[in-house]
């Protein structure tokens, strides 16, 4: 708190500066930019690369058909075309197998949305936007702190948005968000655009916006990115309890992940009858959430996609519900989530 009250700004600051060159050294890269939340973080690194002269619109960004509809809106919002692609149904990852034979010239780049806190990046598709030379946009709204190979999410695309929305693994008090890059240019022309366009006041560059992280989430933040490391590892030790421990022919659990490249965000079960089991849990005090009940396409704010179809995506949103799993839930809790589970037929 003395932090904020001795800041000579409440926005744009010291402190934020701070939070942004340790959440670069904790992600390994030479640029953050903190923004007002993580959708303006996925927005504002389009928008960049449209400044830039990368993007334009009318251009093509593949995405995983099953994210949370801000992966979405950032593309649309900048008059870009989103390129659906399904899912794994064993990982709810984009399926790699299926990205070449969408890419098109109008194609510029792959969304990679890590989620439920697992990467979906791979060799495989590096070397696919290498060959077709798209940029990889990493969405890391649910991935602080997993790791490929060594290296963290938010440093194994060209740029990525966090989110440090209250219930994020790394959360703030309210929104925030955040962009990495190794891109010197991306990140100045980021800069300008987070704060209506201008560095130098009442100097506008470009037509900005408004999405400036305020002091007093950078000081959660540098509080709490401390912590983080720890608290995912808790994480990952109630997903593997659950895994090992969840036995019953109703519900499909996750697959056991390599510890490094999962923070479980969520632990996302999935179920034929989610009512049912939804209202067996909460009659036994467990709550729960469904992440998320309709996939983007088949939103009323994408009329225009509602006729699409992607069998394994809707069978995804039909099915999946998140059971409770995070850093405060007790060992009498966890085993009675463990119980409940293994009790209903």
């Amino acid at each position: 708190m003395s932090k904020i009250i001795e800041s000579e700004s409440l926005i744009l600051g010291n402190v934020l500066s701070e939070f942004e060159n340790q959440f670069a050294d904790y992600c390994n890269v030479s640029n953050v930019i903190g923004t007002g939340n993580g959708l303006d973080a996925l927005t504002l690194i389009i928008r960049a690369y449209k400044e830039m002269g990368i993007f334009k619109e009318g251009d093509e960004i593949i995405v995983p058909a099953n994210t949370y509809i801000a992966s979405i809106l950032a593309i649309t919002e900048c008059r870009l075309e989103p390129i659906f692609i399904e899912p794994d149904i064993n990982t709810y990852n984009i399926n790699e197998r299926l990205i070449e034979s969408k890419i098109t010239p109008k194609t510029k780049a792959i969304m990679l949305v890590h989620l439920y806190g697992k990467i979906s990046f791979t060799k495989e598709i590096k070397k696919l936007a290498n060959n077709y030379k798209l940029k990889i946009i990493e969405d890391c709204a649910q991935s602080c702190g997993a790791t490929y190979h060594g290296k963290k999410s938010g440093s194994l695309g060209d740029a990525a948005g966090f989110s440090f929305y209250p219930t994020k693994n790394l959360g703030a008090l309210g929104d925030a968000g955040a962009v990495t890059t190794n891109d010197h240019q991306l990140s100045e022309t980021i800069k300008f655009l987070r704060n209506y366009g201008s560095q130098t006041k009442y100097i506008n560059k470009y037509r900005g916006v408004n999405s400036r992280m305020d002091t007093m989430q950078a000081a959660i933040l540098l509080l709490k990115l401390n912590c983080l490391d720890q608290d995912n590892n808790i994480r990952r030790k109630i997903a593997k309890y659950y895994i090992n421990n969840i036995i019953n022919d109703n519900l499909i659990l996750p697959l056991r992940q390599n510890d490094e490249s999962h923070v479980w965000h969520l632990f996302v079960t999935r179920t034929e009858k989610r009512g049912t089991f939804q209202k067996y849990l909460r009659e036994n005090g467990i709550e729960t959430i469904i992440h998320y009940p309709i996939p983007p396409h088949k939103q009323e704010a994408y009329k225009s996609y509602n006729g699409y179809k992607y069998p394994i995506t809707e069978k995804i949103h039909k099915t999946i519900l998140s059971i409770p799993l995070n850093t405060a839930l007790t060992e009498k809790e966890i085993k009675h989530i463990v119980n409940v589970c293994n009790q209903y037929s």
